[in-house]
């Protein structure tokens, strides 16, 4: 070897180690960070999360696709709340909401298709109108008189793609509507708190990088199962607004939920919510009690998208909460019952 080439890997191999140290420490302190985070008091280290259990059915939707749904509560309630989850979580987003209202309030709750334990489909099938169809084939099973309908993020969008499909369901069968951290389109302009340059390339780049996901969505899946540190503390940050209070147990529910959903159901669904445009349907929620919730850092689906819905829903009344995020109904789940509740009582059917 001349003195030229060890020279060479001599210089390589101080850059290797270098990065590799750099690694090293990178990862160290994250373990740190989140140890350190998990070691702080927990009131909700013994929550049952993701153990309750309701009347378990399977509905066969009319493509041919197997929905998990779920019924709880009392079976002769005037009333029933049909509650629909959001993109890459499933029906135990609702834990709080079913924990504290089931009770007194008859719940239908339901795995969004290829979310959850509903059956997975295709990405031609992975659309917001047809999420609005399988709503409407909850209804007419589980639903045997009125009804309030509640969603969170993409189950919103599910709701409002029924509003434009089946706007006659409004008013008679349908007697209120909860729309949380939900958006009735222009997804595709979020700068998610990016510089507007930085924001515009990241939109520009997105789709492709989707869908390449989604092509990999195996091996990528392959090593998201045994969880991580990065996906802990990303959950933490984009979740929720009180990060620094926030249950870590709570962290890792909201991640598991997000981590079972496979890569390529991310990637089948995202088109699908960057294309959501339905505030010309937003009138056909008018006739009924309307209630809009959004966390005030919310950069999923920001207060100005909520903002957006009051103004073409003049009746509808609009609540912002300080300090809270994306996953509302797990931060502030508090707030989010006494809405559904009053929500509930302005029906007049409890």
């Amino acid at each position: 070897m001349t003195t030229t080439t060890r020279r060479k890997v001599g210089i390589a191999g101080a850059i290797v180690g270098a990065a590799s140290a750099g690694v090293a420490a990178a990862t160290l302190a994250k373990r740190y960070a989140v140890g350190r985070i998990r070691l702080r008091p927990d009131p909700e280290a013994s929550e049952p999360f993701g153990e309750l259990r309701g009347r378990e059915h399977t509905l066969v939707t009319s493509d041919g696709v197997a929905l998990h749904v779920e019924v709880d509560g009392p079976e002769d309630a005037a009333l029933t709340v049909v509650l629909c989850h959001g993109y890459c979580l499933n029906l135990e987003s609702w834990h709080y909401q079913r924990r504290d209202l089931r009770e007194n309030v008859r719940m239908v709750l339901w795995d969004q298709r290829s979310h959850g334990r509903s059956q997975r489909v295709s990405a031609e099938d992975s659309t917001i109108d047809r999420l609005g169809d399988d709503l409407a084939e909850v209804i007419e099973r589980f639903v045997p008189g009125p009804c309030v309908l509640v969603g969170h993020s993409m189950g919103g969008m599910t709701i409002m793609a029924l509003a434009d499909r089946r706007p006659e369901l409004f008013g008679d069968k349908i007697r209120g509507v909860g729309l949380i951290a939900t958006s009735a389109g222009k997804l595709a302009e979020l700068t998610l708190g990016l510089p507007a340059m930085v924001s515009k390339v990241v939109h520009k780049v997105a789709p492709g990088t989707v869908s390449m996901l989604g092509k990999r969505g195996a091996l990528i899946d392959r090593t998201r199962h045994a969880g991580s540190d990065i996906a802990f503390l990303i959950t933490r940050y984009i979740g929720f607004g009180d990060s620094k209070n926030v249950s870590p147990t709570l962290v890792d529910f909201a991640e598991s939920m997000i981590r079972a959903t496979p890569t390529e159901v991310f990637a089948d669904f995202y088109p699908a919510l960057m294309n959501h445009d339905k505030l010309s349907a937003l009138h056909v929620l008018d006739p009924v009690p309307t209630e809009i919730l959004v966390g005030e850092k919310d950069w999923l689906t920001p207060p100005e998208h909520s903002k957006a819905m009051a103004a073409a829903l003049p009746k509808a009344q609009l609540t912002e909460v300080p300090d809270t995020s994306h996953l509302i109904q797990l931060e502030r789940p508090g707030v989010v019952n006494d809405v559904l509740r009053d929500l509930i009582k302005r029906v007049g059917l409890s």
